[in-house]
Order: structure tokens, then sequence, then C-alpha cells
């Protein structure tokens, strides 16, 4: 352990992070698969928007903002998993300091970001089945690009306000962390000064950043459904929903996932069961967007067709 003394005694300069798993032999098996799921996420999700950019039938609001998802997903995955890779080759598994309130404010920029976006794209699917003739006036590029702005900002702010307040805590005794990336349940566990007030920063944050943003996609998707059983044609009921559900799948996955890592928070042990947690909210999600929003869409797969075949 790397400690540096200072007038008000001795810091953490470093942490440990003890990874998925300390067997030797499991470790290249891992890095395969964590590697094929890091690229095939990475070009999934830029195919998607490479898609959105040179198919003129796309440039519509919706896949305005599943193409900034797809960029928020590859920087999501990004920001644990080639770390990750490096630890399964090296036995050097410290992160300094600084590098680990790095990964976790853009682990919390970017996921937070998801959040507000994926409650936007929900008013979005409001607008175009609940208000279809002033659609194209209540969701205009401006409006668009605003509200991909806001989304932005509010995430900046809650990541933000996360490192600082967390920067101002003592780290003077362990500083072995039993998972693979830096987030703030395990990094509380670590301090040696009172981390009541992250608590309840944490607690506050989750209500805007996570219940919030829920319960306005809830009530988004209460009218869409409302509105979709007037529909008298089973075709068009089937239509209005196959717009919805992939964006439903994707919410289920982030809020589950998110639910059951941050629920647990004064729990003393980090189980693998929270570690697997963590491999999906990290590497799974932004994954299957890709692979949702591609193989559930048809214009997207046409769009992706003519991509690769060069038409």
């Amino acid at each position: 352990m790397e400690l540096v003394t200072s007038g008000n005694g001795s810091s953490v300069t470093k942490f440990v992070l003890l990874g998925l798993t300390d067997s030797p032999a499991l470790q290249p098996t891992l890095f395969v698969i964590f590697l094929l799921a890091y690229v095939a996420t990475v070009g999934g999700n830029f195919g998607i928007l490479a898609a959105i950019l040179m198919e003129p039938k796309l440039h519509t609001p919706m896949y305005f903002f599943l193409g900034n998802l797809s960029l928020l997903d590859v920087g999501c995955i990004t920001v644990t998993v080639p770390a990750m890779l490096r630890q399964f080759l090296s036995s050097d598994r410290s992160i300094p300091y600084g590098a680990c309130l790095s990964q976790l404010f853009f682990f919390h920029l970017l996921c937070g970001a998801d959040c507000f976006l994926l409650t936007v794209m929900a008013y979005d699917r409001y607008l175009a089945i609940c208000q279809p003739l002033t659609y194209s006036i209540r969701m205009t590029p401006g409006i668009q690009k605003a509200s991909m702005g806001m989304s932005c900002t509010f995430s900046f702010t809650n990541a933000l306000t996360h490192t600082v307040a967390l920067s101002t805590l003592k780290f003077c005794g362990p500083n072995v962390i039993n998972h693979f990336y830096c987030d703030l349940p395990q990094l509380f566990k670590l301090s040696c000064s009172s981390t009541q007030l992250n608590e309840q920063l944490l607690s506050i944050a989750a209500t805007f950043v996570g219940v919030a943003p829920l319960v306005l996609i809830t009530l988004s998707y209460a009218h869409i459904v409302a509105a979709v059983l007037r529909i008298r044609s089973a075709e068009g009921r089937k239509k209005a929903f196959s717009t919805c559900s992939s964006h439903l799948t994707v919410v289920g996955i982030l809020y589950g996932t998110g639910l059951f890592s941050y629920m647990r928070l004064g729990s003393v042990e980090v189980s693998d069961k929270e570690k697997g947690i963590g491999v999906v909210q990290t590497v799974v999600n932004p994954m299957l967007n890709a692979l949702i929003y591609s193989l559930r869409n048809p214009d997207v797969q046409g769009a992706l067709r003519r991509l690769l075949s060069g038409k």
C-alpha cells in the first residue's frame, strides 16, 4: 500500500482493484471474452451511428436520440473495459488515486446522461403517438439539441458533485477495492473519514438521476398505452407498440441493474453477484443496446445492409 505523508497524516496514493477473478487460469479466457464484447459493442454502436448519418430516412428525432445513445454506450464501456483488459494481462492491478476519481466521474457522467436521454426518448415517443399533429412543432431540431444538451448538463453536474465530494474524504487505511472499477459504494468503505454527507448526496442523486426519470418514463408510457388501446385495428396497435418495445427493453435492463447495484450501499462485502451486476451495467448493457435497436428495428437493419453493401 502506497501512502504519502502530509501534515495531517498519511493518505493513499493508489488503490488496488481485485478485478473479477484472482484465478490465473481464467484470466486469458476472460480477456478474450471481454475483448470481443468491447469490439462488438464499439463496432455495433458506431455502425448504428454511421447508418443514421448516411441514411436520409433516419434523419428524424427518434434516430437523432438513438445516435446519441450509441455514443454514450461506447463511452460507458470504454470507461471500464480497457482498464479491465489491462488487469487480465498484468500482475499490477493498482490504479492511481487521480485515475480512480476520473473513472468514477466519467462513469457517472455517461450513465447519468443515459438515464436522462432515455427519458427524452420516452417523451419523444409520447409526442409521436399521442400528439402526432403537433409532433413536428414540439420536436424541432433546436429542441432535440437542447434536450440532449440539458441531459448532458444535468449528468455533468451530478458526476462533478460526487467527484468533488469524494475528493474531500481521507483514505489512510486499506486501499484494496473488491471490484473491477472505481465506484462510490466501494470507495465509501475504504474512507477513514465520515461518509454521511456523501451517502446523502448519493441518495439525492438517486432520486434526481434515477427515480425522477423513471417516473417520467412511466407517465409517458401510461399515456402511450392509453392512446394505443384506442386504436381500433390490431395492426395499428402492433405498429405503435413496436416503435416502443426496444426503448422499454433498454430501460428495464438499465434500471433493473442500477437499482440492485445501489440498494445495497450499506453492505460490508462485495459478492460475486454484485460484480456480475457491474458487468451487466458496464459491458452487457451497452452491447445489448446496439443489438436490441438493430435487430428489432427494420429501418436500422435496412440502413446497415445498404451501408455494408456500399449502396
